[in-house]
């Protein structure tokens, strides 16, 4: 723990949660686990959160949320979540459903797994079998992460795990469904998951994050995906927080030889949201491809911030990442692609695109590139504009109204990321999921007129 000089101020609460909470967080009585999140607690003691000086956080600042104390999140007892059921995937789904950060039995369905599959709640795999977690716990804790990532590793409860063995392929997706229920007080959720896809195996996995209340709340999740030899992981994320919660993501993805990772974040809901998404490929061949839009409007904050670091030979990275903004709201974009000296033949390429829909609307964008090696192609590129008046005209003047019009223009500009994703019922859910903020838009433009 870090000496009581060295603490910084906004970390002296989660302090006091952390030895309040220390006893009955699952695994308390694995001595390597207490010792893992002893010393996460105490770098988060030294750091504290992010803030305006760090490079990568220059865009977004933390200090509204800071003067904020989020409390340890308590148990729901058996809630009602039938209102969950529209975000339900369509067709068969491995579901697991997590109420304040909680797993909760009664709404999910995890359903038969074939032989090779260990899908369970993280809750009970660190108290039924902590020694199964301890490679990927302490192998991760070694790997950068910031001082987010060590208060989730101190105050995780629960989360995923989900471990493929060789050559194992699970069709249905599974579902995550993270719930957030604020009803008195300001609470923080530090849910995590861990995907293990060892040789040749195959899997997809979506997360949706949804919250209710009025008070302030903040999501604090991590996810962890090692991907094997020649395995395949999609993963997909659908952040859809309340208007009064606050949301910060952080995946750290490892790829080695010939695997292959896709990843497509949608940011519709939350105050502010970041989601952060690191990926080293680590094996030669090994390729990741990442997608994502944020819908943001009156004075929503969305901030995507990714990093690909290509270590060795014949890696092929893509990101794509597509804005709309409304109002006085902010897009960030920080996408940086690293190709390490020994990475030759490295193909990579990102593109950031944004569409402004009011002169209020504010879009930062950061592309990156570090290149050490002589034998590569890289490609970067960000725009930002408004909708196309011709576009409109031309609608318009075949009898379309001027807010379908617009709304019209909204959905190609999104949807063509979406009909990429290849798992059918995900694509099903974020197009609905699109729908339903354009109709949102609409109304309140309504509204105001």
């Amino acid at each position: 723990m870090a000496d009581v000089t060295t603490i910084d101020e906004a970390a002296a609460p989660y302090l006091a949660q952390f030895a309040v909470a220390e006893a009955s967080l699952p695994g308390a009585a694995a001595p390597w686990l207490g010792e893992l999140r002893r010393s996460a607690i105490g770098r988060f003691a030294e750091t504290g959160l992010p803030n305006a000086r760090m490079e990568d956080w220059r865009f977004t600042d933390l200090r509204r949320m800071a003067r904020t104390t989020f409390a340890d999140a308590q148990a729901e007892a058996a809630p009602d979540l039938d209102w969950i059921a529209p975000w339900h995937l369509d067709g068969p789904c491995h579901r697991l459903v997590f109420a304040n950060g909680r797993f909760v039995p009664r709404h999910s369905d995890i359903g038969t797994l074939p032989p090779g599959v260990r899908l369970q709640p993280l809750a009970d795999a660190v108290s039924e079998d902590p020694g199964f977690l301890e490679p990927e716990f302490t192998r991760g804790s070694a790997r950068v992460g910031g001082s987010l990532v060590d208060l989730n590793t101190a105050m995780t409860r629960d989360g995923l795990v989900l471990r493929l063995d060789r050559g194992v392929a699970l069709d249905a997706p599974v579902q995550l469904i993270h719930v957030a229920i604020a009803p008195d007080d300001p609470v923080a959720l530090h849910p995590r998951v861990l995907v293990v896809a060892e040789d040749g195996s195959r899997a997809s996995v979506f997360e949706t994050y949804l919250g209710v209340g009025n008070w302030p709340y903040w999501t604090n999740a991590v996810a962890e995906i090692t991907v094997g030899r020649d395995a395949r992981i999609a993963h997909h994320k659908l952040q859809q927080e309340s208007a009064a919660g606050y949301h910060t993501g952080f995946n750290r993805v490892t790829v080695d030889q010939g695997g292959s990772y896709s990843g497509f974040v949608m940011s519709l809901g939350a105050r502010l949201a970041r989601t952060e998404i690191r990926v080293a490929l680590d094996g030669e061949y090994a390729s990741c491809r990442i997608d994502g839009t944020s819908l943001l409007r009156g004075r929503q904050h969305g901030d995507i911030t990714t990093e690909i670091d290509h270590r060795v030979a014949n890696g092929r990275s893509r990101q794509t990442f597509k804005n709309v903004l409304d109002g006085h709201s902010r897009s960030v974009f920080q996408g940086r692609v690293v190709v390490q000296r020994d990475a030759q033949k490295t193909d990579a390429g990102q593109s950031n695109r944004n569409l402004l829909l009011s002169p209020g609307a504010e879009a930062d964008s950061k592309p990156e590139l570090r290149i050490f090696a002589d034998d590569v192609k890289c490609s970067h590129g960000a725009t930002v504009g408004e909708l196309d008046k011709h576009s409109l005209f031309y609608l318009q003047s075949r009898g379309i109204g001027a807010d379908e019009a617009r709304g019209l223009l909204i959905e190609g500009f999104v949807a063509e990321l979406i009909d990429d994703v290849e798992q059918p019922a995900v694509a099903a859910q974020l197009r609905r999921a699109l729908d339903g903020w354009l109709a949102a838009a609409r109304e309140g433009a309504r509204q105001a007129a």
